[in-house]
């Protein structure tokens, strides 16, 4: 059961869904050592699991000394209990977003940098072995040069998921909380984003916060993508109902991202690669080949590897640096959403 068991001493700040989440999988991987939460539902937690509970991050690095420390607490906590752990010289694995704002992200990164304490992001997905093979088919030229892109992250999120008051606000929408996964994807796959155009729109709800938002990519390699994303939508093209990563959503047939090139397309996550046998010609049969990949739950593969960042055994999969790049698209995003204007990344 515990064939890939780590000794790496992880502590997880924050018991709320995430939070709960990777309390779990660090107690059948890894070793759990503590939990930082003031709330009572957290001290339950840690007493099923057997570890002390903390209401105060310093107190529990002082006493515990844990090889890594996991925050999946709410955002705007994330780049102060992160720099904490720099302070101490701890290997930090913070929940996405790396922070609320570029700034703070970048004061973070940079005083992780000059200390050489590890971050990694949790953008989980590239974890996922499907996403390991779509990148290596495309690095290795399985569609030739990436010239297009589309994503589609459509779902509908029930009424009482309003009732918590932070959901109804601006920064609680699905450009941030959930589309920032898709960019994360789409910079993975297909490189560096220069500039976007985006729209949004909320006339549903009647929040101050998006519900559908449009939005144009333009890679520094040329290609052109364009995502569209409402969490208003009943439908089955979203990663979440797609990908079977989480059981907590029921699974479709459907994909919902398509990447192509000047010799073949690529659908994800079903991994379809389509291409010509010989000559690409629009009136020829075109083929469909599926790409195999082993299944697994990303989460258990980036706790995985976090345990090895922690022992600084490894360099983090998606850096700080990394979610920090994925964060200035995002933030791209809703600038332009506000202002109607094209807005350049760097």
């Amino acid at each position: 059961m515990f064939e890939h068991r780590s000794e790496a001493r992880l502590a997880v700040v924050g018991a709320g869904l995430i939070g709960r989440r990777h309390a779990d999988i660090a107690l059948r991987e890894t070793a759990l050592c503590a939990i930082v939460d003031p709330s009572p539902e957290a001290a339950r937690l840690a007493a099923s699991a057997g570890v002390p509970i903390y209401g105060d991050l310093e107190a529990m690095l002082a006493r515990e000394a844990p090889d890594g420390v996991i925050i999946a607490t709410p955002n705007r906590l994330h780049v102060e209990q992160a720099l904490t752990c720099v302070s101490s010289g701890t290997a930090v694995l913070v929940e996405k977003p790396i922070a609320d704002d570029e700034n703070d992200g970048t004061r973070l990164v940079a005083a992780a940098e000059q200390a050489g304490v590890p971050i990694l992001v949790g953008h989980h997905r590239r974890h996922n072995p499907l996403i390991r093979r779509a990148k290596e088919t495309i690095a290795s030229g399985g569609i030739g040069t990436v010239l297009a892109v589309q994503a589609t992250c459509w779902f509908h999120k029930p009424d009482d998921y309003f009732d918590v008051a932070w959901r109804r606000a601006p920064g609680a929408g699905p450009i941030l909380v959930n589309l920032i996964h898709d960019v994360d994807l789409l910079r993975h796959l297909c490189g560096e984003v220069m500039r976007v155009t985006a729209l949004q729109s909320a006339e549903v709800r009647g929040h101050p916060v998006e519900e559908t938002a449009a939005i144009l990519l333009q890679f520094a390699n040329g290609a052109l993508g364009t995502v569209s994303v409402s969490d208003t939508v009943p439908a089955p093209w979203s990663w979440e109902l797609t990908a079977g990563e989480n059981p907590a959503y029921p699974r479709s047939d459907q994909s919902c991202c398509l990447i192509g090139g000047t010799h073949g397309s690529l659908s994800l996550p079903d991994l379809n690669l389509w291409h010509y046998r010989d000559k690409r010609d629009w009136w020829l049969p075109i083929d469909r080949r599926t790409l195999l990949a082993d299944g697994g739950d990303p989460l258990v593969a980036q706790m995985r590897h976090f345990a090895e960042v922690a022992l600084r055994r490894t360099a983090p999969l998606v850096s700080g640096r990394d979610g920090l790049e994925t964060l200035r698209v995002i933030s791209a995003i809703r600038r332009s959403a506000e202002t109607g204007e094209t807005v350049a990344v760097r």
